[in-house]
């Protein structure tokens, strides 16, 4: 299956205490341009008469927020937050150093939120519904959300390339790093479906599974010509959605619901 890459806060603290993650920023600015359209395309970011008040949580190298900022169309105030400053442009939006997963803004701040690769560097599920919980917060209503996690059925686990480490029971994963001399921790916690999405609803999330339509934009930005990708160009929508639970990544659209 075609792999996204992984873009991913620098690692997050767990408010509970847990020890800061290590950074999985992605510095390729050519392949965060390309995920930044395919963001805008998927969130049906139009211009508007007012400017459009965006956050993107976990900057890493600062693509996204940078796209975004100097967007020649659309007028964005973009702010970023992370954990670790990796970036490689500045320039565009502000950015905001953080110390774990609560976010330093006003409830119902920003119109657009974007969580690429992030929640499953904040820590345990406790940490990882905080994460949730700040993005809707944060949310205004009306506004909209992305956000995307590499799956634990993934056949190469995009941070460490190695074949099935997310499938291993979580006490072997370290091991395994260390075996392949791939590192010392597994400080990643991917996600499955079923999972993910009742966490989404629990925050409060209108959420829509658009995994199928980021794969195929994917493909079709990067003009992939693999065998995998002309077999995934080929194969049609209904073939694929029994394939969406082994998908690399998951990729959400977010809005607030009427929470109880």
């Amino acid at each position: 299956m075609i792999e996204d890459k992984p873009d991913g806060c620098s690692g997050v603290v767990d408010p509970a205490g847990t020890a800061a993650r290590l950074p999985h920023a992605v510095l390729d600015l050519t392949s965060r341009r390309r995920k930044a359209l395919k963001i805008e395309c998927l969130l049906g970011l139009e211009p508007a008469g007012a400017p459009i008040h965006l956050l993107e949580v976990g900057t890493g190298a600062g693509g996204l927020a940078h796209y975004f900022g100097t967007h020649p169309h659309l007028r964005c105030e973009v702010d970023a937050v992370d954990v670790h400053d990796s970036r490689q442009v500045t320039d565009g939006y502000r950015f905001r150093q953080v110390s774990d997963t609560r976010l330093p803004f006003s409830d119902g701040q920003f119109d657009v939120v974007l969580s690429n690769h992030v929640i499953e560097h904040v820590g345990d599920e406790r940490a990882q519904r905080t994460h949730l919980a700040e993005l809707r917060r944060v949310l205004r209503p009306g506004g909209v959300g992305y956000l995307a996690v590499p799956g634990r059925w993934m056949l190469v686990e995009p941070h460490y390339q190695l074949a099935f480490l997310s499938w291993l029971p979580r006490s072997w994963r370290s091991p395994y790093l260390r075996v392949r001399r791939k590192g010392s921790t597994y400080d990643c916690e991917p996600l499955q479906m079923r999972g993910l999405e009742r966490m989404l609803s629990d925050a409060g999330f209108e959420w829509r599974n658009r995994c199928l339509e980021a794969l195929r934009m994917t493909l079709e930005l990067e003009g992939t010509h693999s065998l995998a990708a002309k077999v995934v160009r080929w194969m049609p929508d209904p073939l694929l959605r029994l394939s969406l639970r082994m998908m690399p990544t998951f990729v959400y659209t977010l809005r607030r619901g009427d929470k109880s």
